[in-house]
């Protein structure tokens, strides 16, 4: 679970800005399905390799040939609140976790009388789901969001994921090891976050304590509302290797290996990884969505499970890889005097993509705010000096709302070569072309987009920019 995720955006923005490419994921179907579906028989090319479907009586615990309860505060020895800040104490109680009778697991916050909350969370025995060298892993649950919302929901945070195998037994060499967060929310909003954590924390290369992360609303009925599939695809069989992540069969986030050194990367995916779902109360999440819990948020909603499987697909030779990378890799030979796409960015922290009605279609990136950025590595400017910067932009913020768009060259700590100040434009996709004097640059660079402001909220979406002379 994030342990403080960069939720910078006001509620409906983060609803509007989750919007973004639609692609199916080659094994996973979007359908209704009822509230006990069986789960789905591998797709043609994918084996099985782990499957609960959650079945017993009702009151029943979870089977312990495939899960573990996990209870208390903390991992022995570990960081207080899980390390995120949340206030639960987590139990094997079957009011807390059991199964329904009807083919669901449910795991349940409840209060007491003296206002302490208690919850559970579980994880899977094996710690070895990874694809194999040239292969790929899908790892997928069917499941409904505690189905509360508004005041009755500060604090619920519930969450499936995963944490790379060396966390066992060590607790403190977070985030190094990888986490890969495949369904989070909180507060109730019709929202689902997804994650990679990965680096060092605060910062590094996976800008920790927020992760490289992605958003969208649920389609079609709210995720408290009805069921959802949410999965993670992790591709060893292409060039470039990615954490793809998808809810009702639509990727909407996607992290590449070339977003981050090659350290950071083999870090996190050089062991298999384990399974956990748990539903949190508080923490650095909900606080940053209004807090919580509090005195009118409602005990006895359940995060309800369906199904659990893991699905693996190829691997074993090494061989040729069977699909190309979903975007190709940036070429860091990018032309400063050409008009570069927002959204190619090599790496970028609290922003997301979303489609675009401006002139030639395509995305721009959203959700732009104080402490956000972009990098876009080997701008060439050549040997005659870029004096010019020039962005497409778009403002829907209120009055009162405005920051910096600043170009910084080869660090994003570097003072600012340039920038020009934005209010609203009269709408978040009413475009315009604002121009900015830059200091004399030469040579190739990784050039960074900051965005900066006196305020919390949304300012700028932006769609392309170039220099010039």
């Amino acid at each position: 679970m994030n342990r403080n995720p960069h939720v910078n955006t006001s509620v409906r923005r983060a609803l509007i800005a989750a919007l973004g490419v639609l692609s199916l994921a080659a094994a996973a179907v979007s359908v209704t399905l009822p509230a006990n579906a069986s789960v789905p028989p591998p797709p043609s090319g994918w084996t099985q390799v782990f499957a609960d479907d959650f079945n017993g009586p009702a009151g029943s615990g979870i089977n312990t040939a495939n899960w573990q309860y996990t209870t208390g505060t903390s991992y022995p020895g570990g960081p207080g609140g899980f390390g995120t800040g949340e206030v639960e104490t987590m139990t094997s109680s079957a009011d807390n976790v059991s199964l329904d009778g009807s083919g669901n697991l449910r795991i349940t916050p409840q209060r007491d009388g003296a206002g302490n909350w208690t919850s559970g969370r579980i994880e899977s025995v094996r710690s070895d789901f990874e694809p194999a060298a040239g292969g790929k892993l899908h790892v997928e649950a069917r499941l409904q969001m505690p189905n509360v919302t508004g005041a009755a929901a500060k604090g619920y945070w519930p969450a499936f994921w995963m944490l790379g195998a060396p966390y066992r037994g060590n607790w403190w060499n977070w985030p190094g090891i990888g986490e890969l967060d495949i369904m989070e929310n909180v507060q109730g909003i019709n929202n689902v976050w997804a994650t990679m954590h990965c680096g060092t924390s605060p910062g590094g290369p996976c800008n920790e304590k927020s992760g490289i992360g992605g958003q969208k609303v649920c389609p079609g009925a709210t995720c408290q509302a009805g069921f959802h599939t949410y999965a993670v695809e992790w591709d060893k069989s292409t060039a470039v290797q990615e954490m793809r992540f998808y809810v009702d069969g639509v990727n909407y986030h996607t992290v590449r290996q070339n977003q981050v050194d090659a350290t950071t990367w083999t870090n996190a995916t050089n062991h298999g990884y384990f399974i956990i779902l748990n539903v949190a109360m508080g923490g650095e999440f909900p606080a940053a969505l209004g807090g919580g819990p509090d005195g009118a948020t409602e005990p006895g909603h359940p995060l309800v499970v369906d199904y659990v499987q893991v699905l693996q697909s190829g691997g074993g030779g090494g061989g040729t890889p069977t699909d190309p990378p979903t975007t190709p890799p940036p070429s860091g030979n990018r032309d400063a005097y050409s008009t570069i796409q927002a959204e190619s960015a090599d790496q970028q922290s609290g922003l997301t993509t979303e489609t675009t009605t401006d002139t030639g279609g395509g995305q721009d990136l959203t959700t732009a705010a104080n402490g956000d950025w972009a990098v876009y590595k080997g701008v060439d400017f050549g040997s005659s000096p870029a004096k010019q910067f020039t962005a497409r932009v778009a403002s829907g913020a209120p009055g009162g709302v405005s920051g910096l768009v600043e170009v910084r060259v080869d660090s994003r700590t570097n003072a600012p070569a340039g920038s020009f100040a934005l209010a609203g434009t009269g709408g978040w996709q009413t475009w315009k072309d604002l121009p900015a004097n830059i200091g004399a640059v030469t040579g190739k660079h990784d050039v960074y987009l900051t965005f900066t402001s006196g305020q919390p909220a949304d300012f700028v979406n932006i769609n392309s920019f170039k220099f010039g002379h």
